[in-house]
């Protein structure tokens, strides 16, 4: 079951904002809309949502959190090989590979480049094949 949005929706539109795949539709001051296909139940709607308007894949309440205690992306650069699935995954393009750092570096990794922009999601935690990142 994907999150849910319930009567109680004023339409501020932060749920729509913060979504990383686009899930959810609504115009300003209406009613939104999830669409269960593509909704990845990362629980982002929820952690915005001020007026409780958003029911988890549990059918409970989900509960706002101040965005200075979202969980962010901390990736280990000894697991770390640079395979770019995290940065194709991330849907606010927070992530990239760094640059060498000498000619024929071939140790890149993934770093969290935009912490600003992150909103936790965690779908670079679970799309890694290498464990390389954890979510802090």
């Amino acid at each position: 079951m994907s999150y849910t949005i319930t009567d109680k929706c004023i339409g501020c539109t932060m749920c729509a904002k913060n979504c990383p795949v686009g899930a959810i539709s609504g115009a300003l001051k209406e009613m939104h809309t999830i669409d269960k296909e593509l909704c990845v139940n990362c629980g982002v709607c929820g952690k915005v949502c001020k007026p409780g308007a958003i029911l988890d894949k549990y059918g409970r309440v989900a509960k706002p959190v101040d965005k200075k205690d979202w969980k962010k992306p901390v990736i280990s650069q000894a697991k770390c090989y640079g395979c770019s699935l995290c940065i194709v995954e991330c849907g606010f393009d927070c992530i990239s590979i760094t640059k060498p750092r000498y000619r024929g570096d071939i140790h890149t990794y993934a770093e969290l480049s935009k912490p600003d922009k992150c909103v936790g999601c965690a779908l670079c935690f679970e799309v890694c094949p290498m464990d390389a990142i954890k979510m802090v």
